[in-house]
């Protein structure tokens, strides 16, 4: 089976690094991006940041049983678990398990919170035998998700715009996919994600060492209003509290909106990009690449100015947790219709009323998702190749919009059409 080999050559790659390393969950980008809570950040927010957001703020030492299905993202962009040092079998579950990709995850037991202190898991889902899951009873087609077709001369770009976690109802079993979508990915030689696996596999490490200090120093680094309204939000959670306290404002941003994600009750097995992979990795002779670095990701959230981090905080802190779970399920079911300016008008008529300080939200978008944008495009185009479709699957809020990938690939003499 292809998701077999795929697993062995996860498992021998983890092995090499000395079996330190477990693939866990990724919660929501879009990912996972923009920073602003985890509906829009499991989207489009980076998915190295994501999936290691857990992994490097807990410590395998501190659960060993962590993950698998961590519902959740943003987130999200996007990275949510896995963690450094975990025990060897733990490990070799999670490579057995899942296919290794963007969004590999660990399966928990049912009930089990995944080993994230104070968070408590929603019902497990029944299995497709049942005739239902979480969002209801099994639909016998797939979402419609946003999918477009650019073209220019012998040149052709399909477009997926992805949640990085999902709904199992969204993908049922025998069509995972509409067929427009299925077709396009027979077509195409190479998949192209926003990072590659390889880099995936890595990025715990570069989140640990830039958004985890030595010490406690997120009180410092915070207007003490805001310190407090976190501290608020994580009462009856001090174990998760003590470990935010040594985050930089950018990475306990993500925690906060990963912590609102998993509340949502979706699964990071079914993010749209382990969907694909589960389809494309049937193929021989296919490439899957990365549409930018890993240090090029991390450079989006490192290389933020310490007031636009405390703007990301402030907008995840903005409103109830029960109000982020229900933006979760609103761009849930925009990504379902599959029109993707309308999710661009969502995300941006959100982030207006959460912003505390509008010029400093617009310079976090501009750095975290509009920079993003210009280098896929760009990146795109390098791989592109005349009669060889490329297949592109991005988190969704990075497609529309005026600033979306959409709208620069016109400006590069493109046609592009819902596919």
């Amino acid at each position: 089976m292809p998701e077999a080999t795929a697993a062995r050559r996860f498992t021998r790659r983890q092995q090499l690094r000395g079996g330190r390393r477990a693939a866990f969950c990724l919660v929501f980008p879009r990912a996972l991006l923009l920073a602003f809570l985890l509906a829009s950040f499991a989207v489009f927010a980076g998915a190295a940041v994501v999936r290691a957001v857990l992994r490097s703020t807990f410590g395998a030492a501190r659960k060993a049983a962590l993950c698998g299905a961590l519902h959740a993202a943003l987130v999200l962009a996007v990275a949510l678990c896995a963690w450094p040092a975990l025990p060897g079998a733990a490990f070799a579950a999670g490579a057995a398990a899942n296919t290794p990709g963007a969004r590999p995850s660990v399966p928990m037991p049912p009930g089990n919170s995944g080993g994230i202190p104070g968070f408590h898991a929603a019902p497990a889902v029944p299995s497709y035998a049942s005739g239902t899951t979480a969002g209801g009873p099994v639909r016998t087609q797939p979402a419609r998700m946003p999918f477009y077709v650019a073209t220019r001369g012998n040149l052709t770009i399909y477009l997926l715009g992805t949640l990085h976690v999902g709904d199992p109802a969204d993908y049922p079993p025998g069509q995972p996919f509409r067929q427009p979508i299925l077709a396009a990915l027979a077509a195409s030689p190479i998949l192209a994600l926003e990072l590659s696996p390889d880099d995936l596999l890595v990025s715990q490490d570069d989140v640990s060492k830039y958004g985890v200090c030595r010490r406690p120093c997120l009180p410092g680094m915070l207007p003490e209003p805001l310190w407090q309204k976190l501290e608020a939000r994580m009462r009856g959670n001090p174990e998760a509290l003590a470990e935010i306290r040594k985050m930089r404002p950018w990475l306990a941003s993500l925690l906060v909106e990963t912590y609102d994600s998993l509340s949502a009750g979706l699964q990071t097995e079914y993010g749209t990009e382990a969907q694909l992979q589960n389809v494309f990795l049937q193929w021989k002779g296919r490439r899957i690449v990365g549409l930018e670095t890993l240090a090029e990701q991390m450079r989006a959230f490192t290389n933020l100015g310490l007031a636009q981090q405390r703007e990301m905080l402030a907008q995840d802190l903005a409103q109830t947790p029960a109000q982020n779970v229900a933006d979760v399920h609103t761009l849930l079911r925009l990504w379902r219709v599959g029109d993707a300016d309308a999710i661009a008008a969502w995300e941006s008529a959100r982030t207006e009323k959460l912003a505390h300080d509008p010029r400093m939200a617009a310079s976090v978008d501009n750095r975290i998702v509009y920079e993003r944008n210009r280098r896929f495009v760009s990146r795109m185009q390098q791989y592109v190749a005349p009669n060889k479709p490329l297949f592109v699957a991005i988190g969704a809020l990075h497609l529309g919009g005026r600033k979306g990938v959409l709208q620069l690939l016109r400006q590069r003499g493109f046609t592009v059409e819902p596919g």
